[in-house]
């Protein structure tokens, strides 16, 4: 049926148990995600209508957040909403769409795929004119972006975002020369204590 909502959900096997599934899982209705976990990939199929882009918009948010891609929340959220916002203005047959969202390195590069082969056009819009404005706007807030042609299976919108180096994980701080060595104390066949270092034991 025509405007229908996907009913459909996929979730990967290994990411069942993580917080951004589980908010998938239950917060989601009507929208397909799918997350890959060790290539940080995200997956998430709808109909481009005005309510399920709002949804996606807080998927995305969220993916970013559960990432710690804080610093990217806002222009990747107004980057999808506009190729989204595009795809519900001008694709043809239908507003089916994927959005995808893949970290490698140090960039990030989000995708929406429709069904429509046709390529968009940047226009210049009038001051005063209230839409439009849509890759530009794209353009104005990522890296990098670009169209590619996906044959009798439409096209693919993309938009690239550079990823905030990693934080570095706290260090322990040098031990100080001279400083005595921690020992354990430890009794052996009932004698009197001996002194042995102590072992700390590193979490995996």
């Amino acid at each position: 049926m025509a405007g229908r909502l996907l009913s459909r959900r996929r979730f990967h096997a290994a990411t069942l148990l993580d917080p951004i599934s589980v908010f998938f899982r239950t917060s989601i209705r009507g929208v397909a995600a799918v997350i890959s976990k060790p290539s940080r990939h995200c997956t998430v199929e709808l109909q481009a209508l005005p309510s399920r882009i709002g949804q996606v918009r807080r998927i995305v948010s969220a993916q970013l957040r559960y990432w710690h891609l804080d610093p990217l929340i806002d222009q990747a959220a107004l980057g999808v909403t506009e190729l989204l916002s595009n795809v519900h203005r001008h694709a043809q047959p239908d507003k089916t769409c994927t959005v995808e969202m893949e970290l490698l390195l140090d960039r990030l590069t989000v995708s929406v795929h429709d069904h429509d082969p046709r390529l968009p056009v940047v226009r210049d819009a009038e001051p005063s004119a209230t839409s439009g404005r849509g890759l530009a706007m794209v353009a104005a807030v990522s890296e990098s972006w670009g169209v590619r042609p996906e044959g009798e299976s439409g096209k693919v919108v993309w938009f690239t975002l550079p990823a905030p180096s990693a934080t570095a994980l706290p260090t322990r701080p040098p031990r100080d020369i001279g400083r005595p060595v921690p020992v354990l104390r430890r009794a052996v066949d009932g004698r009197r204590s001996e002194h042995a270092p102590a072992r700390s034991a590193v979490a995996g």
